[in-house]
């Protein structure tokens, strides 16, 4: 377990806390994964999961003894005139990569952030499928696997992040698909400084996992995302000494805007 505070003004949990919520819901996933499931769609024609409703409950009543506001994805129609004022809240994604979830590849997984303003302070990025781990305290990210004991787990192979890096060849993560000829054209732009490129697809917010933990030097998104989808993860590439800014400007990604939707940006 991980027995160390988190503090912020006006909120102070242990990291251990909201750990075992993300644990409880990828149990909860895990059995409906192990099963077959029904699958609904949603106006934008994206699909929704008997697992996606499940861990969103099992998250927002483990965060609901903080008193501070949630956002979700299942949650989203909450009015900007109302979360303008929020300073302090909780973003999460209760099942980030349905689709990888319906594939039955494993690369799904659960994200839990707090965002200060408009920036992720901490984030929690759960893959139930495999038991690995990542997140932060207040200063540094880490990346463990759960020992499962029964009801409870174990934190094994804990590390600081990021990483060494394997190999001396220069990785892009993406997800092939959304390899629109944008993302080409930004990937043969690469300076790599005469490194070997090798390009990796990978599921849902591990993807920005793997350049926090130093298994990939960038990943560019120039296709859509939502906040939720990158919020924890965000949390763990700052922490990670990384970077995560706008493909644009170069700016730090926002959080909590009027338009819940990401710009095009770049993490490395």
């Amino acid at each position: 377990m991980y027995k160390k505070d988190f503090e912020v003004e006006g909120l102070n949990f242990e990291v251990d806390d909201i750990l075992k919520i993300a644990f409880d819901a990828g149990k909860k996933i895990m059995v409906i994964y192990e099963k077959d499931f029904e699958i609904e769609y949603k106006d934008d024609k994206s699909p929704l999961t008997q697992a996606d409703s499940a861990a969103n409950k099992i998250i927002f009543e483990g965060l609901e003894k903080y008193q501070k506001p949630i956002l979700s994805e299942e949650g989203k129609e909450i009015p900007y005139e109302e979360r303008k004022n929020w300073t302090l809240f909780w973003m999460i994604d209760p099942l980030d990569g349905t689709k990888e979830f319906i594939k039955k590849n494993g690369e799904f997984t659960i994200n839990i952030a707090l965002i200060n303003k408009n920036t992720p302070i901490f984030g929690v990025v759960y893959a139930p499928a495999t038991n690995e781990i990542y997140f932060t305290d207040e200063n540094s990210a880490y990346k463990a696997n759960l020992d499962i004991k029964e009801k409870e787990f174990e934190l094994k192979n804990l590390n600081k992040l990021p990483l060494e890096k394997e190999n001396n060849n220069f990785t892009i993560v993406a997800s092939k698909s959304h390899l629109n000829d944008e993302t080409k054209e930004f990937i043969e732009s690469l300076d790599t400084q005469g490194k070997e490129k090798e390009f990796i697809s990978k599921g849902s917010s591990l993807k920005l996992c793997m350049v926090a933990e130093g298994k990939a030097d960038v990943y560019p998104r120039l296709a859509p995302t939502m906040e939720w989808d990158t919020a924890a993860a965000d949390a763990i590439v700052r922490k990670a000494g990384k970077k995560a800014y706008k493909y644009e400007s170069n700016d730090w990604i926002e959080y909590n805007k009027n338009n819940l939707l990401n710009p095009y940006f770049i993490i490395n």
